[in-house]
């Protein structure tokens, strides 16, 4: 069987556990998925499973895109993505996956999605820098300090940690426990928070 699902982030909220701690949670909303492919080391030299999630427009798909997900009997959608297979058990193609068929209560799990992006900021936010002194008379509250020697190598190596676009790219969270299912709803909570914007896509997968 597969190891994740797709979904989005709804938002985050709290609840309580048994011994009365206050958990701060996040509120997903996964799947259901349909099994738009399986791949198999005879035919394409790995295992895994393509799944496809959110309802779309026929017009917003390409004809190729319409007619590999129509000749397995599922409607458009407009997300795919593959994921590993765990255990011997192949899922059909064209069925449908659930949050119970993969996860249960206390699975631990990753969670990739693409973070907030924060535009152009400089190093004491985008890397943690401590910045220069506060005094007045300073003039370096808040810049990078020195990159570099200047006659030799006469050039700022790459990777030196400078101002720069933050966020807005791939970001995965480990280790994140599953709190509570609502199957009806298609609603997963997990502990802690996770990358990305309300009504983000996402991927959920068991460690």
């Amino acid at each position: 069987m597969t190891k994740g699902l797709i979904g989005k982030k709804i938002g985050m909220s709290q609840v309580y556990s048994e011994d009365g701690r206050l958990i701060p949670v996040t509120i997903l909303e996964i799947g259901p998925c349909s099994v738009s492919q399986v791949r198999t080391k005879e035919k394409d030299g790995y295992t895994a499973v393509q799944l496809a999630y959110g309802d779309v427009k026929e017009s917003k798909l390409s004809k190729a895109e319409f007619s590999h997900l129509s000749s397995k009997s599922i409607s458009p959608k407009r997300y795919l993505q593959e994921f590993a297979l765990e255990g011997e058990g192949l899922p059909e193609e064209g069925s449908l996956l659930k949050i119970t068929d993969i996860f249960k209560t206390k699975d631990v799990v990753k969670v990739s999605a693409i973070s907030k992006g924060k535009g152009f900021q400089g190093v004491i936010k985008r890397h943690g820098f401590h910045g220069g002194p506060g005094k007045h008379g300073s003039r370096n509250h808040r810049h990078p300090g020195s990159i570099g020697a200047c006659s030799t190598p006469s050039r700022v190596f790459k990777g030196v940690k400078l101002p720069g676009r933050m966020g807005g790219g791939k970001a995965t969270i480990i280790n994140l426990k599953i709190i509570k299912i609502l199957e009806k709803e298609n609603i997963l909570m997990v502990s802690g928070s996770v990358p990305g914007n309300a009504k983000g896509i996402l991927t959920i997968e068991k460690i």
